[in-house]
Order: structure tokens, then sequence, then C-alpha cells
């Protein structure tokens, strides 16, 4: 199997007809839309200073810069390790466990990870541990005071070298590929933050801007204090500080899925995409991006026209409210590849280099176990996730458009809750080759 392959399966998996299936989701949206304007008059998520405090203990530990440099090794360790077997290992992809560990168990894993712990990959990122032994080697950082202006503009460019080299560039599944990615990733962002300071992989780091942005899904938060907390989900979610970039940031990861659902379809293959070309997959990645940036600035600048609100800034505010979409999204797209194709990564880590005799787990000799989740499931989950995601984002939307304005008038919200509608409709149809 070729790793690009994230088996989201076809329209032959959903068990029930695609019609009612997306007549289904729409109805759903425009419900939850209907029934929060007759009961959700005022905000309800709570503030930033909301939650449940967890023990001073467990917070000293997970704030220590102990443990938190001890995970950053372990990580430098495991990343080291990736390179290497990319460099020095199998040449096929099948048996080189880097494709798998960095496309799959990292790039996919890194959803559920940040959604049950918080920004985990803040936490662990082992270029911030790397950048402390290097940062002597200028008196200062130059760039640091206009960083913040820069917002999260910085990641944007960064997800998309790694989003197009999942999704277009042909040679992506070859080990040397994955260790030139690594080290280019590594040297360039070492660089620009020896040059912005520290602070750099927050807004410049497209794998920890994603986590952070999914872990405004998890139940762990921040107070304004600095207090660790556990709150609901969503009042992380509608407090997503309204920074410059991440408007493009969540625009870029929507449009990147919809690409990958466009590409399976018979429409791409047997036509734009039937030469697999670089040049064809890099056009329709942006036009795709393009398309949901365009639907998604018009909705929410009517939206805001019509409330009487600056339109320019409607974008970057209900930004928030697009992350469980996002990550509905996300799993629709990964669930399959994650449980499936995911067991690659512990079979070949059991011999990582191919040596003869070397089992260390006793798994080398497994193969993929493909009746670990049924296509009913798969797509059911697929269903689910892209629908649940969207009455998620319309109530945060809901909810942000109260804290505005104060009020709940169906004309103001109308035109986002049908780019909504448009988001569920369309990446349905192209998760299952409509």
């Amino acid at each position: 199997m070729n790793v690009h392959a994230h088996g989201v399966g076809s329209r032959t998996d959903l068990p029930i007809p695609l019609g009612l299936a997306l007549f289904g989701a729409g109805a759903a949206i425009l419900i939850t839309f209907a029934v929060l304007l007759l009961v959700w008059r005022t905000p309800r998520l709570g503030l930033a200073s909301s939650g449940r405090p967890v023990p001073a203990g467990l917070q000293r530990l997970l704030d220590s810069p102990v443990f938190r440099r001890s995970l950053q090794a372990l990580a430098l360790a495991a990343a080291v390790l990736m390179t290497a077997v990319a460099l020095a290992g199998p040449r096929e992809t099948e048996q080189n466990l880097a494709p798998w560990a960095l496309y799959v168990t990292f790039w996919v894993g890194l959803v559920p990870a940040s959604l049950l712990l918080g920004p985990v990959w803040r936490v662990v990122n082992p270029l911030r541990l790397l950048h402390r032994g290097l940062r002597g080697l200028l008196a200062s950082a130059p760039g640091e005071a206009r960083l913040p202006r820069l917002g999260l503009w910085p990641a944007v460019p960064s997800l998309l070298v790694f989003l197009w080299l999942e999704l277009v560039f042909p040679a992506r599944a070859e080990p040397m590929t994955v260790a030139v990615f690594l080290l280019g990733y590594a040297a360039v962002h070492l660089a620009l933050a020896l040059w912005f300071g520290e602070e750099w992989f927050a807004r410049g780091d497209g794998f920890e801007v994603y986590s952070a942005l999914i872990a405004r899904l998890s139940p762990w938060g921040r107070r304004e204090d600095g207090r660790l907390v556990l709150r609901n989900p969503l009042s992380n979610a509608s407090t997503a500080p309204s920074e410059p970039g991440l408007a493009a940031v969540v625009v870029v990861l929507l449009g990147s899925t919809a690409f990958d659902g466009l590409s399976r379809t018979e429409f791409w293959q047997t036509g734009p995409g039937a030469a697999n070309d670089t040049l064809n997959g890099t056009l329709g990645l942006l036009e795709m991006i393009a398309l949901v940036g365009i639907l998604y600035a018009a909705g929410t600048r009517l939206s805001g026209r019509l409330a009487g609100q600056p339109g320019d800034v409607q974008p970057r505010r209900y930004a928030g409210s697009i992350v469980p979409i996002v990550f509905g999204y996300t799993v629709a797209h990964y669930f399959s590849l994650l449980v499936l194709d995911g067991q690659r990564t512990w079979i070949l880590a059991s011999n990582p280099f191919g040596l003869a005799g070397v089992d260390l787990f006793g798994t080398y000799g497994n193969t993929v176990d493909l009746t670990e989740v049924g296509p009913d499931a798969i797509a059911l989950v697929q269903v689910g996730a892209v629908v649940l995601g969207h009455v998620l984002g319309v109530t945060l939307a809901h909810e942000r458009a109260l804290l505005s304005a104060r009020r709940a008038r169906a004309s103001d919200q109308l035109p986002l809750v049908i780019v909504m509608v448009l988001f569920t409709v369309g990446g349905l149809g192209l998760l299952f080759g409509f």
C-alpha cells in the first residue's frame, strides 16, 4: 500500500444511500441552528477565567522544566532514529519505518494526542531543546520584538509545505524524501528561532500550531493567571484568541482535506490528476484552499455586515468556530489510516533497520489486520465526524455572535451557516467520491 492512500473509503462503503446522507447532514446543521436561536439566547460557554483547577502538584510536574526537557529529549531521540532509518534502513517503503512513522503515527496521531492531552507538541517539541543549546550563538534574537505582530501567519507556509509533501509530491513515500524533509524542516525552524526567539515555535512551527489548534477541543486549559484547569472543551474553543493568521491556518487545513477528497474522485483520477504530476497536484491543492477561503471569507464578512460590524475582522473572529470542523474532517479522512496502516509502525519498529534475526518486540513477522475495523464502521465514523464537527462549529459561531453583539438574529448568522452546510455536503460528497 502506498503511504498516500489514506483508505478513507468509497461510495460503496456507505451503508445508506449517499443522497440521504448528504440531505441528513445538511438538515442536521440547519436544525441545530434553529434550536440554538430558540434556546441559546445568552453566552453559556464561560470565560477564559473559568475551569476547575488541577492539583497543584500535578501542575508543578507538568510545568517543570526538567519534565518537559526529558520529554523533548525522548522526542529528539525518536526523531534522530527516524532520520537514521530513513537514510540507512531498507530502501523499500513497505519495509522502512520512517514514512509510516511520519505520515501516520506522528501526523495523524497528533490529533488524538492533542485532543486528549492538550497542546502536547508544544511540550515535547524536540526543536525547542535544540534551540536552547544553540541560542548562545547569538547574543539576542534580533527579530523577537516583531514576532507578535506576525500572529500565526508564519505557520501557514510551514503547514503548506508539509501538506504539499503529503498530498502532492509523487516521491513523498520514499525514505530519502522523509530524511530530507526532517533535516530541512529542523534546519529552517532552528534558524528562524535563533532570529525570532523561542516563541517562534508557537507561531511558526506548523506542527506545534496544529497541535495547539486541535487542543482547543481538549478539556485542558489555562486561566488568565496561568493556572492549569479542566473545563468544557467548547469553552476552550470559544475563547480562542482572534490572532492574525488564525483564519488562514484553518482554511489551509480545510482546503487540504478537500483536495484529499477531490484527489480520490474519478473526475480527478481520469482528468487533471491522471498523470500524477506535481504541477497539476500543486494547482489542485491551491485551488481547493482558495475555494474554501473565498467561501469562508464571504460567509463571515456578510454575517458581520448584516450585524453592523466591521467585515474585515469577521474571518479572524469566527476562526475558532472552524476548529471542530477541521477536527471532523481530519477524523473522517484519517481514521482508517491510523487504525489500519498505523499497525505498520509497530510492526516495523521491531526491526527498524531491517537486520537479519532482529525482532525486538516480537512483531516483525506480523501483517496488517484489515479486519480491525470494517468498511461500514469506517463510513459511519466518517459521516458522524463531519456532521458532529459542523454541529459544534455552528454552536461556537452562535456563541461568538452572542459575545460580539449580545443578540441572536437569524439573518446575521445565516450566511455563515449556509457556508457550513456547503462545507458539510461538499466534504461528504468528495469523501465518498460524489
